[in-house]
């Protein structure tokens, strides 16, 4: 009888428990009720995301949607990314700052969703909507924000204006022939201007973590979150997205500085950063060491011990990939070109483009009015073209030279060292716009020969009591 009573409490027990996760699970989307002494409603930060995602990122899926394809594909990712933060804002309405050792698998999810994101670009550079691709590539890490302190919002527009490079070119190709993409690029900015106001209002100097609650680690907030022990699997709704990530960019191969999560990473050592420095004994110290003031106050290097058998770390070769040379619909892509210097284009149409992209000490020709060229990441380059009727690009490349047999409205060069471009009688009136580059020579005809002009590097700016005026520096000798 003893026995059949204690049954009896057992099942009270479990089916008092299962009506209480049933309540939970009928509760509206975002309200995680009471969980191991956690209050799960939402607070009104997470609100206010909320309302951002179901307005302005729930736009650009829409518009998204009707481009289909590539950025279709990229704008999913670009949810899931928003979803990770939203879990992130979450966790830290509901738990006070985590220890500096927990942030980094705190930031990992997020992390891990910009990575990819980027990732897709990379690996669709022969796609037609590479624009719009990298348009989101460029400007995405601005979720890294719950990072940046005490100006996250300038951080976001920064990322926002990285963008505006290749949503202008967006712009530029289908104002006047299709509207969804324009309609695309704005609902696209208008996630970030949204997501300034946001953090102005929410997160002005910095991520908020919650004032009371427990201590965020990633072992205690993947236990609150998750049911009692010995409790039946319920039929919960899907939790929210894990806790966001460090910004790793693993993958990226551009040479260029640190991330800027590497940066955050190093900062987020605390005491730990000095950890890497070499003690200073007194035999080498200066104010110690009268001898060592005589030499200028240098010590000799510590001797370096070489472990029997040890061998010096090797670096990964860098990847190969498949030249290419193909026309893809109406772009013609080169790529990845080497030692090539018979490279000819003899049969263009006037909607088809050209992109150049990381071939090295090599040549191409191309024959007949084409819309526009774009050289980008090439080394040791030469091309020599008949006429464009658009823009002819240089980016982020070295050591380029250009001949306009015909004629060209625009050259742009833009973060470039080295571009040397030969001119036609034709073109004479070809607009060149500069930035960021340096070594840049124009070189003229003139009674039969060349005549090179050097684009100036250097400007002087003063105040001429109403505005700046801006002039090219004349170095004096």
């Amino acid at each position: 009888m003893a026995e059949m009573q204690g049954l009896v409490e057992r099942l009270e027990r479990a089916v008092g428990r299962l009506e209480l996760l049933s309540s939970v699970s009928h509760q509206p989307s975002g309200n995680f009720g009471e969980i191991n002494g956690v209050n799960r409603g939402v607070a009104p930060s997470v609100e206010a995301f909320d309302k951002l995602m179901n307005s302005m990122v729930a736009e650009f899926l829409k518009k998204s949607k009707i481009l289909a394809g590539d950025v279709e594909t990229h704008a999913e990712m670009v949810h899931s990314a928003f979803q990770a933060q939203r879990a992130f804002l979450l966790m830290a309405s509901q738990y006070q700052q985590p220890q500096e050792n927990d942030v980094a698998a705190l930031l990992k999810p997020i992390s891990e969703k910009i990575q990819e994101i980027q990732t897709f670009r990379e690996r669709n550079r022969g796609s037609t909507m590479f624009n719009h691709l990298s348009a989101v590539s460029e400007s995405i890490p601005a979720l890294g924000w719950i990072a940046v302190s005490p100006k996250p919002g300038p951080y976001v527009k920064e990322m926002n204006d990285a963008a505006t490079f290749y949503t202008n070119r967006v712009l530029k190709d289908y104002k006047h022939s299709d509207l969804r993409h324009v309609d695309w690029v704005k609902s696209y900015l208008n996630i970030w201007s949204e997501l300034q106001a946001y953090i102005k209002e929410h997160h002005t100097t910095g991520l908020t973590w919650s004032k009371t609650g427990p201590v965020a680690s990633a072992t205690a907030t993947l236990s609150a979150l998750s049911p009692g022990p010995g409790l039946p699997p319920p039929p919960p709704p899907p939790p929210p997205p894990g806790p966001p990530p460090l910004f790793e960019n693993e993958g990226r191969e551009e040479e260029s500085s640190p991330s800027r999560s590497a940066l955050f990473a190093q900062l987020n050592q605390g005491e730990a950063i000095t950890k890497g420095l070499r003690h200073v004994t007194d035999a080498q110290k200066t104010y110690k060491n009268p001898s060592l003031r005589a030499q200028g106050g240098q010590s000799p290097p510590p001797t370096k011990r070489h472990t029997a058998g040890a061998t010096p770390p090797q670096s990964r070769p860098p990847q190969k990939h498949a030249p290419v040379f193909e026309l893809e619909g109406k772009k013609w892509r080169v790529e990845y070109q080497e030692d090539k210097n018979d490279l000819v284009i003899s049969e263009t149409e006037l909607k088809q483009v050209a992109y150049i992209f990381k071939c090295n000490k090599s040549t191409l020709q191309i024959k007949g009015k084409i819309n526009s060229i774009t050289i980008d990441n090439c080394k040791k380059f030469g091309l020599v073209f008949d006429n464009a009727v658009g823009i002819v690009e240089v980016i982020n490349s070295k050591d380029i030279q250009m001949q306009v047999m015909g004629k060209v409205p625009t050259i742009s060069i833009n973060k470039t060292e080295g571009c040397h471009i030969y001119l036609s009688e034709d073109a004479l009136d070809c607009e060149i716009v500069s930035a960021k580059s340096s070594e840049m020579n124009i070189l003229i005809p003139q009674d039969g020969d060349y005549r090179e002009f050097p684009v100036p590097e250097q400007f002087k700016t003063a105040w001429d009591g109403s505005k700046l005026v801006t002039v090219p520096a004349e170095i004096m000798g």
